[in-house]
């Protein structure tokens, strides 16, 4: 991926590892034009915000040309307050990778030689060790990108070939020398959405998996609670064409194929029919299921376009037009399109949730499941339990999730004195985000589980291929249940399946 002052889309960000600056003389100079504008201006003694004055409610403290320099500095000083959590190596990389598009668009008034320092950071492999708590999403992810402008002026620590380490210890092995920052490149660096954004593209990568993780487990429960897969025709779904709904339901019916479980209710009604006080429809969680799962496709996709949007914009303040011949004060550090698209997500997680603690009730509740018996039990005697305690554990993960959908862009704080009174709370959107995926993770496993449970309950024989291929891969690393025992440790494997997207 080489970066210039064109679009990234939000596809080649996500698969194309290897990133590069341009080095086309025409992208240099209209980089330079950008600082030199800036220079000019700062030389004529124009007070221009965060550059020749100080911050926020300090705004109108001026400072002379000689301590610009300074200023820079201690922007990226005093905001190395960070708590929490680190950061992730790969979150660290998509920020600096954020940072450096945004700042190539030639609004910034940043010189091209600090874009280098961006693209040497990535060559290298050095990656700023960032703490995940503190900002509040305007002005930008200051406290957070603080952690990159000291990394760049040689301060603080990195993530190095897997190991935390000191900064200036690693430039000095590998002969780096500290970038010292011109008027207004800490500011550029600080005064953006990168963490926030990073961590949403971070937690939707993986999101993904789990999405279609899912959308396996409800095609198994249609085939093992011998269901009416009618509900997931085209015909339906064209009558209601959302994309989302009938991509969801033709993922869902593809998985089906070849099932003899399943039956078509109403297609061929003349040659069906009901077991003795069978429904002839199935119950909402999973009749209705393409319709809550499109939901959340639709959903993806506007917030995976928001984020696309984001990482191409300029979101620091001031904007430096130096081909108007203006400055401009701006609030594009705003993080509202991300924080919104982060809630937006914690709520389809939160229905996610729903929709499988709601159909592993069904399956493995001996009322509902249709010959399944009483909790998946292969031992039917009494002092046996099969996977009661295994449902209880993932309806309290469901629990997790659900707590975890209030809206963190109603809960915007005041700081600063009141000139940061309205504030996005994007990154924490996004961070809860990351935090629910866990959870879903671990009531997936427990589902996977108990559906290769099932499969040996209903006959292997009678699944489609691809529930068969499915069942395989848990057999072949977690035994079925035959009497109680532990289940924590299986539960961890499948774990590691699902992240290996094992089962989509």
């Amino acid at each position: 991926m080489v970066i210039d002052n064109s679009v990234i889309s939000y596809k080649n960000f996500i698969y194309d590892d290897e990133v590069k600056l341009s080095d086309s003389q025409e992208f240099i100079d209209f980089i330079n034009a950008g600082h030199d504008f800036l220079i000019d201006n700062i030389k004529k003694g124009r007070p221009i915000y965060g550059v020749t004055t100080g911050y926020g409610e300090a705004g109108q403290n001026y400072a002379a040309f000689e301590e610009a320099q300074e200023l820079q500095k201690n922007l990226y000083s005093f905001h190395g307050c960070g708590v929490g959590e680190y950061l992730s190596e790969n979150v660290s990389k998509i920020m600096v990778t954020i940072r450096m598009i945004s700042l190539s668009k030639g609004k910034s008034g940043i010189s091209y030689d600090l874009l280098k320092r961006f693209e040497l950071l990535l060559a290298k492999k050095i990656y700023p060790l960032i703490p995940s708590q503190g900002s509040v999403g305007a002005s930008g992810d200051l406290t957070p990108l603080s952690y990159i402008a000291a990394v760049i002026a040689g301060e603080r620590e990195v993530i190095y070939e897997g190991n935390i380490r000191p900064t200036h210890e690693v430039y000095d092995e590998l002969a780096i020398e500290p970038y010292v920052f011109k008027p207004k490149e800490a500011l550029a660096i600080m005064n953006g959405t990168a963490a926030m954004s990073a961590i949403a593209i971070d937690a939707i990568e993986k999101f993904e998996t789990l999405l279609s993780t899912s959308e396996s487990f409800v095609a198994s429960v249609f085939e093992l609670l011998l269901c009416d897969i009618t509900p997931l025709e085209p015909f339906v779904h064209e009558s209601k064409p959302f994309d989302g709904q009938k991509k969801a339901a033709a993922n869902v019916l593809a998985k089906c194929v070849d099932s003899k479980l399943t039956h078509e209710a109403f297609s061929r009604y003349e040659n069906f029919h009901l077991e003795k006080e069978q429904n002839i429809q199935d119950r909402y969680s999973i009749r209705c299921s393409p319709q809550v799962l499109g939901v959340v496709h639709d959903n993806l996709e506007v917030a995976k376009k928001w984020i696309e949007t984001e990482i191409n914009g300029v979101n620091d303040n001031p904007l430096i037009d130096h081909i108007g011949g203006r400055i401009y004060t701006s609030g594009n550090f705003y993080g509202g399109y991300v924080a919104h698209a982060m809630d937006t997500m914690r709520i389809c997680v939160g229905n996610l949730a729903d929709l499988l603690d709601k159909e592993f009730g069904l399956l493995v509740d001996h009322k509902f499941n249709k010959g399944l018996g009483e909790s998946l039990k292969l031992n039917t005697k009494s002092t046996h339990h099969g996977f009661k305690a295994m449902q209880i554990t993932l309806s309290s993960l469901t629990a997790d999730v659900i707590m975890n959908t209030v809206p963190a862009s109603l809960n915007s704080r005041p700081t600063e004195s009141f000139n940061q009174d309205k504030v996005s709370m994007g990154t924490t959107a996004a961070l809860h985000f990351s935090k629910q995926l866990p959870n879903l993770e671990n009531m997936l496993s427990i589902a996977l589980i108990g559906m290769a449970q099932a499969v040996d309950l209903r006959g292997k024989e009678m699944c489609s291929p691809f529930l068969q291929n499915n069942f395989d891969s848990i057999r072949e690393k977690v035994e079925k249940l035959t009497e109680d025992r532990r289940m924590d440790v299986d539960i961890k494997v499948v774990n590691e399946m699902i992240k290996a997207k094992s089962f989509i």
